[in-house]
């Protein structure tokens, strides 16, 4: 049936496909890496060899969507319900409707009150699907689409945005209020006082010379030079600047220029995560001040926009923070991830996830409940979120293990959830947030007396 193959035929064959394999390695570091381009056939080697994850992708496969599942005997909430009244932005991924949406969840029930779950597809199909949103149908479209950091406002519509993506606001019924399309958003939305939205960009074309970072958008393997950015309540940006211009003005060039052992030129150096607005003067800051952690060079900086400088900066013993907060008129509170780079090639967190607590009276840093995220084994590896609550209790996202916990201020833990779906699966969590102030419980209170009946 089937002819026999001459052995030196077998072994050429053998030889020239592991050549071939070479070959289009080096085209594709080359393509991704190099100083110099190899034109269409270094193009055409990268992508040959994206064929595999972009066909995953456009069956809705990857981009972590489905996790290790860490907690096989939770699903859902499990714990004891909150008894003062606190509520829950939960985002998730929903495994059973392959789809993000958020929920308002009541912390005193764990009852549902109102989900939006915004048709992404119809968003995008709005915008200019070039540059920067060149791979939105592909990479954010309706069954890919992350909504990381939900904010209700005042007026009941929540505001999003994802990796690399328009900043987008719906209403209740989850119907587009507005999309702002400036730049590629990503990572935290916060307001200040006065009702303004503080976010972070992708800019594009990049702020820096063409010579020093080339110009490919951040999609494509471009340089990500990362910006925070001010907007008004109905999406118009009022400020925007580029923190390696910040860095460049500050004296602080070299953050941009450190290299490696592989000498290659880095196109993520700052990876900012977390831009928190000051609303009140205070002995260390000042309103309009803004507080932005650099993921990737583990310091937290201190901006102030009215004068274009940093007034201050922290760099000690943090290890890809995310999620800086302020605590009282001379403490912050910051998520240390504790990840690091071990040798050969791991990437790791080195124990457990840290709340730590920097105080500018001491000018000394401590850990917060540090046993309690140790029993509980918190380890979020690149992402996460925590919240120190005004009574001293403990809100914790683990964001890369689809859990959230409650901890007690005592340190007990109260409660979990695990985004866990009807499939047995563990689906991603995207920043969920904790409402508990009096201006928050008011909102939420406005928003369920108004938000009327939506059409399904």
């Amino acid at each position: 049936m089937f002819k026999k193959i001459e052995i030196w035929i077998l072994y050429l064959t053998l030889l020239l496909s592991i050549l071939f394999a070479i070959g289009l390695s080096v085209l594709v570091r080359q393509e991704l890496v190099g100083s110099t381009k190899a034109g269409w056939i270094s193009k055409t080697a990268l992508t040959l060899a994206e064929i595999p994850i972009n066909t995953l992708r456009l069956l809705g496969f990857g981009h972590d969507l489905t996790l290790e599942d860490r907690f096989p005997n939770l699903d859902g909430f499990n714990g004891t319900l909150n008894s003062e009244e606190t509520y829950l932005l939960l985002s998730i991924y929903d495994g059973d409707l392959q789809e993000g949406v958020v929920r308002l969840v009541d912390l005193r029930s764990f009852k549902i009150l109102h989900t939006w779950n915004p048709d992404i597809d119809a968003f995008n199909d709005l915008i200019d699907q070039t540059d920067e949103f060149k791979y939105m149908q592909r990479d954010l479209n309706n069954s890919r689409y992350l909504l990381y950091h939900p904010l209700l406002t005042k007026k009941g519509d929540l505001i999003f945005n994802s990796i690399n993506a328009p900043l987008r606001k719906i209403d209740a019924c989850s119907n587009l209020v507005f999309q702002n399309t400036h730049d590629g958003f990503h990572h935290s939305v916060e307001t200040d006082i006065d009702g303004n939205i503080w976010t972070s960009t992708h800019m594009y074309p990049q702020s820096l010379p063409i010579e020093k970072v080339g110009r490919k958008t951040p999609r494509e393997n471009g340089f990500k030079d990362d910006a925070i950015v001010k907007l008004s309540p109905d999406g118009e940006i009022l400020y925007e600047k580029s923190i390696s211009r910040i860095l460049i003005e500050n004296g602080m060039e070299s953050r941009l220029s450190m290299v490696g052992t592989s000498h290659t030129f880095q196109l993520d150096p700052i990876h900012n995560n977390d831009v928190q607005p000051v609303n009140v003067d205070g002995k260390y800051w000042k309103k309009g001040d803004v507080f932005i952690s650099l993921g990737h060079q583990s310091m937290i900086i201190l901006w102030r926009p009215s004068t274009e400088e940093i007034v201050w900066k922290y760099e000690s013993n943090i290890f890809h923070q995310h999620d800086v907060n302020i605590v009282s008129e001379h403490q912050i509170s910051i998520f240390n991830n504790n990840r690091k780079y071990h040798y050969p090639n791991k990437d790791i967190v080195d124990g457990n996830n840290q709340i730590l607590i920097f105080n500018f009276d001491t000018d000394s840093i401590s850990s917060y409940l540090s046993k309690s995220l140790v029993r509980e084994d918190v380890r979020t590896i690149s992402q996460g979120r925590g919240q120190i609550l005004s009574n001293g209790d403990l809100f914790i996202e683990e964001t890369n293990d689809g859990r959230t916990l409650f901890f007690n201020k005592d340190g007990t833990l109260r409660w979990t959830h695990v985004n866990r779906a009807e499939d047995g699966n563990v689906y991603r969590v995207n920043w969920s947030r904790i409402l508990y102030t009096r201006e928050d419980i008011q909102t939420v209170n406005n928003f369920l007396t108004n938000k009327g009946t939506c059409n399904e």
